[in-house]
């Protein structure tokens, strides 16, 4: 294009002239569309990050309360979220632990049960042995009561 303008300019300033702006015209187009673009861009990429930064952050926040002992509620996300199926498997997951943890709860107090009555009816020489079977029992249990 500079080519073209320096040939005319000898010849006819005017033509020079006219071609001169178009070339300032397509340039400021150019730059408009550039700037354009990388807007539409950047703000795809903020919305699309948000939408898989936003659930892994969410999820961190709620494994944080469940080690805690603060999070007495399910997970879930954002509608349009991506990842949606992993707040159920989580949900779903902590739900068995909480039910395994209460199976394990009855029966290490049925266990506590047992051994308070066995040591009744054996030698002294055992119940010592039995009542710390039971105190360990008895902390165990205390443990997954704070669960």
């Amino acid at each position: 294009m500079n080519t073209i303008i320096t040939h005319f300019s000898l010849k006819n300033p005017e033509i020079a002239n006219h071609y001169s702006e178009k070339r300032d015209t397509l340039i400021l187009f150019l730059v408009m569309l550039h700037l354009g673009f990388t807007s539409l861009t950047f703000f795809i990429c903020v919305f699309f990050s948000h939408k898989i930064a936003g659930p892994l952050y969410k999820m961190q926040k709620h494994l944080k309360l469940i080690r805690e002992g603060n999070n007495t509620h399910k997970l879930f996300f954002r509608k349009g979220d991506y990842f949606p199926e992993l707040a159920d498997d989580l949900n779903e997951t902590f739900e068995q632990l909480e039910d395994n943890y209460k199976n394990d709860l009855v029966y290490l107090s049925e266990v506590t049960s047992y051994i308070n009555n066995l040591s009744l009816v054996v030698p002294d020489d055992k119940r010592v042995v039995l009542n710390e079977i039971s105190s360990r029992l008895s902390s165990m249990q205390d443990r997954f009561t704070k669960i």
